[in-house]
């Protein structure tokens, strides 16, 4: 907890950091030689006999408006703990530990709990351990119950199995995962179409999903981690997580030379959500695609003869895969 600023509450602070550390233990692992509350956290990497640790940090932008205008904080660190580990794992490694930065005006332990239960929720599901992070309070950087959120996660990989897309082929077959909805990218674009031009509101009914619109538009990101430890045994070729850029820019992130990766728009289910806000917005298609997921938050390029193994597994897992593309002869691109 940050005391440096005038008008701290120190006692909050401290009961606060009490509260959290029931939270984060059960996120433990081994590996973890101490958490919470130390300067700094101890991991030992075990197992791997050449390792590369890889790491990625994000955080979940303006779609933290969409949970002050609801007051529904419970959800909001799945994201952040889905941004950064959905991030690691399409370099082939998996996650260690998670880290989050929590800021805040003037700390509401009721809200910040909330918070935290959803990042060890979020590392639950990443079979990560939460162990450790920041807690800011900054008087005058905030508006009145107002935060922001940052994480950060690390992973290992060994070195020989490294997916950097070296070994992409004409013909191999493009697997994408089904989103949760919009996932964590695109609000500001959300709630000025939604919000400003089409005069709804977080309350309205959306019939499609039995939701209010602001249930759907804050469902969490989909966290990939045991879909791709279900492939095991895999030749993985390359893994693209849909973020901001979406497909347009996302895809080719993971390309070598020479090859584009030509997609089907008809081979998955495009989210009622993506329609409402391209109806209501006039937003062309390939705005859309560059913009959101669409409907796929994470791609996977196998060999075709792998295809139909990869995607039983995947179903296995609780997953919604469809087979969207292929790659062909190009120019490191996206070819919808």
């Amino acid at each position: 907890m940050d005391y440096k600023d005038a008008g701290v509450n120190i006692d909050e602070g401290n009961k606060f950091v009490e509260m959290i550390k029931p939270i984060a233990k059960a996120t433990m692992k081994s590996g973890v030689l101490n958490g919470i509350g130390g300067f700094g956290a101890l991991y030992q990497l075990t197992d791997y006999k050449n390792p590369v640790l890889v790491s990625g940090t994000d955080g979940v932008g303006t779609k933290l408006k969409i949970a002050f205008m609801m007051k529904k904080y419970d959800t909001i660190g799945i994201d952040l703990v889905a941004m950064c580990v959905n991030d690691v794992i399409v370099s082939g490694a998996k996650p260690l530990f998670f880290l989050d930065y929590f800021a805040t005006g003037k700390l509401q332990s009721d809200v910040g709990i909330e918070v935290i239960r959803g990042i060890a929720a979020g590392c639950s599901e990443a079979e990560c351990a939460l162990i450790g992070g920041e807690t800011a309070e900054l008087p005058g950087m905030y508006n009145e119950g107002e935060f922001d959120l940052a994480g950060f996660a690390v992973g290992a990989v060994e070195k020989d199995e490294i997916i950097d897309g070296r070994n992409i082929e004409v013909g191999d077959a493009i697997i994408g995962l089904a989103s949760s909805g919009i996932h964590s990218n695109g609000y500001s674009l959300v709630r000025k179409v939604l919000f400003d031009l089409g005069k709804m509101s977080t309350d309205d009914y959306v019939e499609e999903y039995g939701l209010s619109l602001g249930e759907v538009i804050l469902k969490p990101t989909r966290i990939y981690v045991k879909a791709f430890k279900s492939l095991k045994g895999i030749s993985i070729k390359g893994m693209a997580h849909i973020t901001g850029g979406g497909f347009i820019d996302n895809i080719p992130r993971t390309l070598k030379d020479g090859v584009s990766a030509k997609l089907d728009k008809n081979s998955w289910d495009v989210p009622h959500i993506f329609k409402l806000i391209k109806d209501i917005g006039k937003i062309d298609d390939m705005e859309m695609y560059r913009t959101f997921n669409m409907g796929i938050g994470m791609i996977i390029i196998v060999p075709s003869h792998q295809c139909d193994d990869a995607i039983n597994r995947l179903k296995a897992a609780g997953e919604k895969p469809f087979i969207i593309g292929e790659i062909v002869n190009g120019k490191k691109e996206v070819l919808l």
